[in-house]
């Protein structure tokens, strides 16, 4: 089963690292996958990660219950986009992690392995240490392309509507838009397109 989810990005200003977006899978212990967006922190090897999922989330609540995960490193920003907004209607294919138990996406580029080793709740936003325990490659990294950066930009912001004004949204969206117009593909095209969607429904919803 796969949840409707906020994208949960790190905003770690004060600490030190570089936070890297990409997508969470995680199961509870009936083994169901849930499939989110996630930026955790990351040291210069990739060898731990910190992790801040808010505390209602499935990420959240799986993670703490297996102590395990997988982040992966992809490029396919249609499958963020679906996974922020909870549109994402069939589990993509996937195959069994080596070291924990999860499953990895099959389209990502790369995948790595991990368990939470401390949990902090003391506050909303849960931080939790984890060590990367097991790594691979499926394929190349696509490359720097606008689209594919806009796209990620409009799925983080599609997650605050409920934050910031929608004149404020509107405006930043018009300028991605005009990035996605001039270097997307079908993909980022797609996911643009059900992005603005999302958000021109969300900001009508609260209006009514």
């Amino acid at each position: 089963m796969i949840q409707a989810c906020c994208w949960e990005f790190e905003i770690l200003q004060e600490a030190a690292g570089m936070i890297l977006e990409g997508i969470v899978t995680s199961q509870n212990e009936l083994g169901e996958l849930n499939i989110a967006p996630m930026g955790p922190q990351v040291d210069q090897g990739m060898t731990q990660l910190v992790l801040r999922p808010f505390q209602t989330s499935r990420t959240f609540s799986n993670l703490k219950e297996t102590r395990c995960g997988i982040f992966h490193v992809v490029d396919d920003v249609l499958l963020l986009a679906k996974t922020a907004i909870g549109t994402l209607q069939e589990i993509p294919e996937t195959f069994p992690a080596e070291k924990v138990s999860g499953r990895v996406l099959a389209s990502a580029c790369r995948w790595y392995e991990f368990q939470i080793e401390s949990i902090d709740e003391s506050e909303a936003r849960t931080v939790m240490q984890a060590t990367v325990v097991h790594h691979g490659r499926i394929r190349d990294y696509f490359g720097l392309n606008r689209a594919k950066h806009a796209v990620l930009e409009a799925a983080i912001l599609a997650t605050r509507t409920h934050l910031i004004e929608q004149s404020d949204l509107l405006a930043q969206y018009q300028a991605l838009a005009e990035i996605v117009r001039k270097t997307a593909g079908p993909d980022e095209q797609t996911a643009f397109r059900l992005l603005e969607e999302f958000i021109a429904k969300a900001y009508a919803e609260a209006q009514s």
